[in-house]
C-alpha cells in the first residue's frame, strides 16, 4: 500500500499506477496557475515539491518519450527566425 504518511502529503509517486500518475499530473497541472495567483506561500511551495515528485516519476518511467522538434531550442529558433 502507498505510503500515505510521507513528509508533505500525497501518495509516493512511484506507487501510483500509470493511470493514477497521469490523473495526478493533469489535475497539478491544472491547478498550477490558480495556486500561483492565489495560494499562500506554503501552499505554493508544497504545489512546486509535488509537481517536480510527479513529474520526475514520468520522466523516470519514459525516459525515451517523443520530444517534439518545436518543443527544443532549435525548434524554437527555426519559428522565429523563419
Amino acid at each position: 500500500m502507498a505510503d500515505l504518511g510521507r513528509r508533505g502529503g500525497g501518495v509516493d509517486p512511484a506507487a501510483l499506477d500509470e493511470p493514477q500518475l497521469i490523473k495526478e499530473l493533469e489535475t497539478i497541472h491544472r491547478t498550477r496557475h490558480e495556486t500561483l495567483m492565489y495560494g499562500s506561500p506554503d501552499a505554493l511551495d508544497r504545489h512546486t515539491s509535488r509537481m517536480a515528485e510527479l513529474e520526475a516519476e514520468y520522466l523516470r518511467r519514459h525516459p525515451d518519450r517523443y520530444v517534439a522538434s518545436g518543443r527544443t531550442r532549435d525548434g524554437a529558433r527555426a519559428r522565429t527566425c523563419g
